[in-house]
């Protein structure tokens, strides 16, 4: 009997070498629902894959991790491929995942909507944050593939259209692991040297996963902290990658970069062309304009005999001082008038000339007398005529009656 028992780790290893063994569960595929996903500092992330009915425990390691081109988030729709095997600690078998791919859409179209509402809400995509392009760049930097057509296209076009730039080439990667730094460093190091004034950056055509170097994060964080204008022209008219959302401005194609970043010289020919005969026609209008002015200047009196122009002006002048003058002595006859009448007034009303009529006016104490009640019997009063003072004293009060 006691050869029969097993220590508990005894029984868990042994467990766990059964299903070790097992073909089917050293491969399967498990499709199911994310819940309580967690990524713990270590790098690697803990899970539970479950369904309507069951729920399993899963890991995955920080190596498989870092590969994935998404975020899976908890109540994500998965199939998860990997091992089933058991963890002789807890005695509790779990799946080791190798890989998680999202039900519905592929991995790289979940990374590319996560990411895309990620810098969104960052304010990656502000259009306030856009740089305008130059008008005329001394220094065009084409940051892409030295190999492929895209470059030739763009350098060609740029030749044609605008011979002036100059155009530098940083050549990089543009499709593979490494490519993404390299893309961002091009970047970087195009706005800490200053070689250029504007910036294209892309590559020709291809499937997302050609692309997806311009839809790595690093990219899109390089050209939006890039102090340069950036063009993003990668691939073709449909496909739309992060970079297109954060550059200052889009290009369908890489030859519609170099359209974009340049102008036409035979066009540009053509508008200084219309400039030159709207300007000589605007120089021959007013030419015309100056000569018939000055005909008419020349056929005036004046021109012909200035004395008697002068004359005419002084006899102008005399008229209009005497105008002056004579408006002048209406003026003061007026005022004169008014000041004899208001004089006359005034003079009517001053208690002088009522005096000279025979008239007196009593005072006592320097008030004016008007009633028997301002003097007194023995009091003194002052009566004042038209050449002086007489100074009375009281004899007797009569005080009429009135009826």
């Amino acid at each position: 009997m006691d050869n029969n028992v097993l220590t508990v780790t005894q029984l868990n290893s042994r467990i766990k070498l059964l299903i070790d063994c097992d073909p089917v569960l050293s491969e399967v595929c498990v499709r199911g629902e994310l819940s309580n996903y967690k990524v713990y500092p270590s790098g690697h992330h803990y899970f539970t894959l479950k369904d309507a009915d069951s729920s399993l425990r899963c890991v995955m390691f920080k190596g498989n991790a870092s590969k994935l081109r998404f975020r899976p988030e908890s109540g994500m729709s998965v199939t998860a491929f990997g091992r089933v095997s058991v963890y002789p600690r807890d005695g509790a078998y779990q799946l080791y995942v190798s890989d998680l791919v999202p039900e519905g859409a592929g991995d790289l179209q979940v990374a590319f909507k996560q990411l895309k509402a990620k810098l969104e809400g960052e304010g990656l995509f502000d259009s306030g944050h856009k740089k305008p392009l130059p008008q005329f760049p001394d220094k065009i930097a084409i940051i892409t593939s030295s190999a492929g057509a895209a470059v030739h296209d763009m350098i060609r076009i740029l030749g044609a259209r605008w011979p002036m730039s100059e155009v530098v080439l940083l050549p990089v990667r543009v499709q593979g692991t490494e490519a993404p730094a390299e893309i961002a460093g091009a970047i970087k190091y195009a706005n800490k040297y200053k070689v250029a004034d504007v910036i294209i950056t892309g590559r020709g055509g291809g499937s997302i996963e050609d692309l997806w170097a311009f839809n790595d994060e690093r990219v899109a964080r390089a050209i939006y902290a890039s102090e340069l204008p950036v063009i993003s022209a990668v691939g073709h008219e449909p496909d739309v990658t992060i970079s297109d959302y954060v550059a200052d401005r889009r290009a369908s194609t890489p030859s519609n970069a170099a359209e974009i970043a340049v102008p036409d010289c035979a066009e540009m020919l053509e508008y200084l062309d219309n400039l030159n005969i709207r300007s000589s026609q605007a120089m021959r209008k007013r030419l015309g304009e100056l000569s018939g002015r000055l005909r008419d200047l020349r056929g005036r009196r004046v021109m012909r005999s200035p004395s008697a122009y002068i004359d005419t002006k002084r006899l102008e002048l005399d008229r209009a001082a005497s105008s002056l003058i004579a408006a002048a002595e209406r003026c003061n006859s007026g005022k004169r008038r008014e000041y004899v009448r208001l004089a006359s007034a005034l003079d009517a009303m001053s208690p002088l000339k009522v005096l000279s009529r025979g008239y007196a006016i009593a005072e006592s104490s320097g008030r004016t007398v008007r009633s028997v009640r301002d003097a007194a019997p023995g009091g003194k009063i002052d009566i004042e005529v038209t050449d002086g003072t007489i100074g009375c004293r009281v004899e007797e009060i009569t005080e009429r009656e009135n009826d």
